[in-house]
């Protein structure tokens, strides 16, 4: 899981985002149009009370010039007033309804135009208002509003509105990343250990803890699938190191089997061919071995063939190995090897070391022996198979000797013998 584009897909992000800047926008457009619409309905109320009360001012003014048919003072008294007022026109009428007199606001270019279609557009029709003299009707006065300042309102509030959805972008992307980190940011750190533990294995991490329930209980279940799965990988290498370690070793004695060997032999030989080394492989053999299995039983043989590997084990160097081929035989692989005189120090401890009675279960003991035959590489083979044959070979005719009762020259006990050069 990623939280990335993937195959022209949106991520969640850009979802979100998009989201609450739309519905910021919508919002603040429908609350600026309603406050707007709801401004002009009232500036237009407005508009008509205050034409009404010019109306009436400028009918108590021009009264005596009406009375005395007075075109001048009434034009005068007219022009006086609405200059002053948002009146785009007004007339002056006598009782008979004849233009006593006029006054219209002077044309200054296209935004005069455009604020009588205003006026026009959102005020009511021209006022007419009668001038009463002594509680008698002598004239009237027709008066049009100016959309000054109704195209002031408009133009502010379009001002107010492009200011406000500016903000308002500004203030939803702002919560918007505060909402998204808040969302995200567990997503990513999920989405990081799933793919961690897809690719790499590595169930040992965990997601941590969100501040968002929903993602923490997702966040705590997806740590729970990983500690059974971490559970299950420990187990599973457990198991794979148990067989693979029963497929390279010898149940009984724990040491290694012969694949095992041979694989280490390989190894040593290729390394020793390179470096002009020697290697020397001692093939191990107990003498009574068979006469312990018939008298005592397999019990005690299998005691004869531990003890015979924990002290063979025990005379060898760190890096020497030691391996039970099978039965009652060993081998023992020293490398690298200095001189041949070494084997012969250590087949002699080995020798040694099976002069100490070997405990039986029921409280009886035994004394057994091991021939062992000696071959070293290159002087006896240069090939596993060909090094552990000479060492064979040798190991027999140490069990000879030793038999005959006899010594062989470059060995101190006869039931060791180094193979001669091929």
């Amino acid at each position: 899981m990623r939280l990335f584009k993937s195959r022209g897909r949106p991520t969640l992000r850009s979802v979100i985002g998009r989201g609450h800047l739309i519905v910021a926008l919508i919002a603040v457009s429908m609350a600026s149009v309603s406050l707007t619409l709801l401004g002009v309905l009232a500036l237009r109320v407005y508009a008509d009370h205050n034409l009404h009360l010019i109306a009436r001012s400028i009918s108590y003014t021009v009264e005596a010039a009406v009375v005395f048919n007075d075109k001048v003072a009434a034009t005068e008294a007219l022009a006086l007033i609405a200059s002053t007022e948002e009146v785009a026109d007004a007339l002056v009428l006598d009782a008979q309804g004849q233009v006593l007199a006029s006054w219209q606001r002077p044309e200054t270019g296209l935004l005069s135009e455009l604020e009588v279609h205003l006026a026009r557009t959102f005020l009511e029709k021209p006022i007419d208002m009668p001038i009463l003299h002594q509680g008698r009707g002598i004239g009237s006065i027709q008066l049009t509003g100016h959309g000054g300042s109704l195209m002031r309102f408009l133009l502010s509030g379009l001002a107010g509105i492009i200011l406000c959805t500016a903000l308002s972008a500004l203030a939803a992307l702002y919560l918007a990343l505060r909402q998204l980190r808040a969302i995200t940011a567990p997503l990513r750190s999920l989405a990081d250990v799933a793919h961690a533990a897809r690719s790499e294995r590595a169930f040992d991490r965990r997601v941590p803890p969100a501040k968002i329930a929903e993602l923490d209980s997702l966040g705590n279940d997806f740590n729970a699938l990983l500690d059974e799965l971490e559970s299950w990988q420990t187990h599973l290498q457990s198991e794979n190191e148990t067989l693979a370690h029963q497929a390279s070793h010898d149940s009984l004695t724990g040491l290694p089997n012969r694949a095992f060997f041979e694989g280490r032999l390989i190894r040593a030989l290729r390394s020793a061919h390179k470096l002009n080394e020697r290697v020397a492989v001692l093939f191990l053999d107990s003498d009574q071995f068979k006469g312990i299995n018939d008298n005592f039983g397999h019990a005690a043989g299998d005691a004869v063939l531990v003890a015979v590997a924990t002290r063979v084990r025990a005379q060898l160097r760190e890096d020497d190995l030691v391996a039970r081929l099978g039965g009652d035989e060993f081998a023992v692989l020293l490398s690298p090897l200095h001189k041949t005189e070494d084997a012969e120090r250590i087949a002699d401890k080995i020798i040694a070391s099976m002069e100490v009675p070997v405990q039986l279960p029921g409280n009886a003991s035994v004394l057994t022996s091991l021939s062992i035959g000696i071959a070293v590489y290159p002087d006896h083979g240069v090939t596993p198979g060909a090094l552990l044959n000479a060492a064979d070979a040798a190991m027999y005719q140490a069990k000879r000797l030793s038999r005959g009762g006899q010594h062989t020259a470059g060995a101190e006990h006869p039931a060791i013998h180094v193979q001669t050069r091929s």
